[in-house]
Formats: structure tokens, sequence, C-alpha cells
């Protein structure tokens, strides 16, 4: 599995079709992305990293830089999120990290 993170807007999907020579159906198909929005449904972080590192490609928005929320369900959120990050990149063989359109491959070797 390969986990590819980034910023908001940062080209994450843009950099994982050109590194993985992927149209968008093909995308689709082998791809999960907005990952970090799954912490608010579940509370095992473990079994919800196993089950998304069965997907091929696995896509999270980076959450936890900038203002820290005042509301503590969304700050518990964000750890959450960070979290699964850690349990994804954990599993994943290969971790790319997309900044500004850039990918930086910080684990493992591109396929």
């Amino acid at each position: 599995m390969i986990f590819l993170f980034g910023p908001l807007w940062s080209g994450k999907r843009t950099a994982a079709k050109e590194l993985l020579r992927w149209d968008d159906a093909e995308l689709s198909r082998r791809a999960v992305w907005d990952v970090q929005e799954l912490v608010r449904e579940r509370t095992d972080l473990a079994a919800l990293a196993d089950e998304l590192a069965r997907n091929d490609l696995v896509i999270a928005t980076e959450v936890g830089g900038g203002i820290v929320p005042a509301d503590a369900a969304e700050r518990a959120a964000r750890e959450r999120a960070g979290r699964l990050s850690c349990l994804l990149a954990e599993r994943a063989d290969t971790v790319v990290r997309v900044f500004c359109g850039i990918p930086m491959v910080m684990k493992g070797e591109l396929p």
C-alpha cells in the first residue's frame, strides 16, 4: 500500500495519478482519499488502518497544522486523524508527502 499525504489543495490526487500513471477511473478503483474524515465515525483506529491498508493507495489530508480549534470535539478529531496517519504510515510499503504539488518519498520506493 502507498500512503500519500499532504496539506489541503496540495495536489495529492494529481501527483498520485502522475507518479503511478493512473487515470481518473483507475484512481477511483484502486484508491481511497479523505480518510482523515473517517475518524469522526470510527473509534478503533487500528482496525480502520487495517481496513484502509487493503487499498493500493490511501490519501489523507494533513489537519494538524495551523490554528488549534476551540471546540474540544474538533481537537479530538484532529488528534485521531494524526494517529490514523501514523498507523497508515507504519503499514505502508511507501509513504509520499506532497507539498505544493511536489511529491517527496519518505519511506520505501515508488513502483
